[in-house]
């Protein structure tokens, strides 16, 4: 059984410690995630644990012949092969063994049979080959098919030169060499960060049919529950176990961090009486020595600190301007690249305060989509029209290209940002994870990820009623996708979206629009190509475009179905060129309105009964001050009705908080 084992580890940047005496094991079976906080050193432990990184202290166990295989975030480029070359290097260490067997086949012509070293020379080839054949090596061009192809490959990109590939293409063959290498341990840093939501399905499935270990850093926590059965945390140098996935994790801590969240507002509030206290006194001469004294326990003091999750950070989207009841309305959306049709026939009408999340395969055309309703592109057939009164803000990973210059990262937003808002400007940026003296950045030192969020950030300070998000949750924490999903889920604009964090799409999503390149079908490299968690639903050939009207989880189900039954749902329009007709989906839709209805009728009751109570508590304490009055007390009379009014009164509160709770 494969293994790998620290204790006493330990290792510091500076005054700061990343590890305080951890400890870490993993062995065949561990499906792990390493959590913690952004900038908590999780990057920075998987590159000891792959021995890239010594730490300053600490003993490393592993056993003999474990394969270990390490993917980081980002920065891998590929050149001077084909794809299936550069694939196929993943399988070098079984060509140099079978080198090395072809070299014990020349000496053996000239060895003697019952010699001891032939005997030797026999049993050292044989393990060789054991170990190349079950390397997978005899069957390694399938093996590369299924992995390119789960990965969003097409078969048109094996001979093409990796050095065609982007970025984020260029990581997936990274992660494609890392996966058919099939070590003992896999250490995967963000394996998502560049994949589609079908890629991801797929990875899922391969990681939960993992034979050996692996240790995964991710921050989509859907991807997280359905491939790990426990978390090693990381926080402020502590390294802490938990078993169970991510979920059970979450629960666990949460109890957890209730004692110390209740210590660090205890402190907090000990730093802000003695800091009231200095600032008062520390100038007076009277008290000067007092004011000292306070200063040097403070600077003695301890901090406690808290995950960011804890701390309660909202971002203050401005409500969105008066529009009309219909948000946009798109007709027969045709879009061609050359010969390649990527959008055909696609139909839309989106009423006003409705969230559309936007599918389909690597390159159905999502962001092409998106691009043409925020009129980034005009070069399509059809057409497309806004409600009247909506005004649409764009945000795209493309968005970062205007952000340059010396100006700093605060005063960049304070330039944008309403009056009412720039008090509130170094917390949202905190949300978006510019922290400390981040905010004094200026613009060109900043990375592509961070001048993506604020890009971000700077839209949602505008006042809008329709938001376009092309991925916006790329290069966010849990924590921030958190801030970001509270602050869109209370907004009362329109949003349409597109993005590959599930639990983002489910919790944000009313409607699902899918996507599919007309004439074409789910690639496959192989015969044996592999399935995505997904399957291959609604990818009909010719398809262009469904709407469905539900959210991602509804979307999935309808799909789960299709794929059961072998034929499209009743309740989904199928057709490409016209909007959905049927009586099941209009029942549906009529249902949907229904419930939200009803929910604004519960929320106004609310609102009463919250309204009333408040008035009758007033009128209570107002009963129990005039009873408190010396003068009350030379009429018994009066004694005696105040006392029956605070009595009805108490009734009268218990009855509307009962009501008010059966209401919750």
């Amino acid at each position: 059984m494969a293994f790998i084992q620290f204790s006493g580890l330990a290792l510091a940047f500076g005054d700061r410690d990343i590890i305080k005496n951890g400890s870490f094991f993993l062995k065949s079976g561990c499906k792990t995630a390493l959590c913690g906080a952004n900038g908590s050193g999780k990057s920075t432990l998987l590159k000891i644990i792959a021995g890239e990184l010594a730490p300053d202290a600490g003993e490393r166990s592993i056993e003999r012949g474990c394969k270990l295989s390490y993917l980081p975030q980002s920065g891998i480029v590929h050149r001077g092969k084909t794809l299936f070359e550069e694939a196929e290097t993943a399988y070098q260490q079984s060509a140099s063994m079978l080198a090395k067997a072809e070299e014990i086949s020349a000496l053996l012509l000239h060895s003697k049979d019952d010699d001891a070293n032939t005997r030797a020379l026999l049993a050292e080839q044989h393990t060789i080959l054991q170990t190349v054949e079950a390397s997978g090596y005899y069957q390694r061009k399938k093996n590369i098919g299924i992995v390119l192809s789960g990965l969003g490959f097409k078969q048109d990109d094996i001979e093409r030169n990796t050095e065609e590939f982007s970025g984020g293409w260029q990581m997936r063959i990274a992660l494609a060499k890392v996966l058919l290498a099939d070590p003992d341990i896999l250490l995967l840093d963000e394996p998502t960060n560049y994949l589609d939501i079908e890629a991801r399905a797929w990875l899922e499935t391969f990681l939960q049919n993992y034979k050996g270990a692996f240790v995964l850093v991710s921050h989509d926590r859907y991807f997280l529950d359905v491939t790990i059965n426990e978390v090693y945390e990381l926080f402020q140098g502590k390294l802490t176990h938990y078993a169970g996935n991510y979920s059970d994790y979450l629960a666990r801590r949460a109890i957890e961090m209730e004692s110390l969240l209740a210590a660090y507002k205890a402190q907090q509030e000990e730093i802000r009486k003695n800091e009231d206290l200095i600032r008062r006194f520390r100038y007076k001469a009277s008290k000067a020595a007092m004011a000292q004294e306070r200063i040097k326990k403070l600077e003695k003091m301890e901090i406690i600190e808290i995950p960011e999750s804890l701390k309660k950070i909202d971002i203050a989207i401005p409500p969105p301007p008066h529009c009309g009841n219909i948000a946009l309305t798109i007709e027969g959306i045709e879009k061609k690249f050359g010969d390649r049709t990527v959008l055909s026939g696609v139909n839309l009408t989106l009423e006003a305060g409705e969230r559309l999340l936007v599918v389909g395969v690597n390159g159905a055309g999502k962001t092409t989509l998106l691009g043409i309703i925020a009129g980034a592109d005009t070069d399509f057939a059809g057409n497309v029209r806004y409600g009247a009164g909506v005004c649409a803000g764009y945000f795209t990973q493309d968005s970062t290209e205007t952000i340059a210059g010396g100006e700093s990262v605060l005063e960049y937003l304070e330039a944008s940002a309403q009056t009412a808002l720039v008090p509130k400007l170094r917390d949202m940026l905190g949300a978006f994870l510019f922290r400390g003296d981040d905010v004094y950045k200026s613009l060109d030192m900043l990375s592509g990820g961070e001048k993506s969020r604020l890009a971000l950030l700077r839209l949602l300070l505008f006042p809008l009623n329709l938001l376009i998000l092309d991925e916006p949750t790329n290069h966010l924490d849990m924590h921030s996708q958190d801030v970001l999903l509270s602050a869109l889920s209370k907004w009362q604009g329109t949003i349409i979206f597109v993005s590959h964090d599930r639990s983002f799409m489910e919790a944000l999503s009313t409607k699902t629009l899918e996507l599919t390149p007309k004439g074409t079908n789910r690639p496959s490299l192989t015969e044996g190509k592999a399935e995505s968690a997904l399957g291959t639903g609604g990818l009909k050939s010719g398809a262009g475009s469904r709407l469905f009207y539900g959210n991602y989880a509804y979307y999935i189900e309808r799909v789960q179905t299709e794929n059961e039954t072998g034929a499209a749902s009743s309740t989904i329009d199928a057709a490409p060129a016209a909007p959905l007709k049927n009586n099941s989906a209009h029942q549906f839709r009529e249902e949907q309105k229904k419930t939200e209805a009803a929910r604004r009728r519960l929320e106004k009751e609310e609102q009463r009964l919250i309204a009333e109570i408040e008035m009758l508590e007033k009128e209570k304490r107002d009963a129990e001050h005039e009873l408190s009055q010396p003068e009350v007390y030379t009429s018994g009379e009066r004694v005696q009705s105040i006392q029956h009014k605070i009595h009805t009164l108490n009734a009268q509160i218990e009855e509307a908080t009962a009501r008010w709770e059966a209401l919750g």
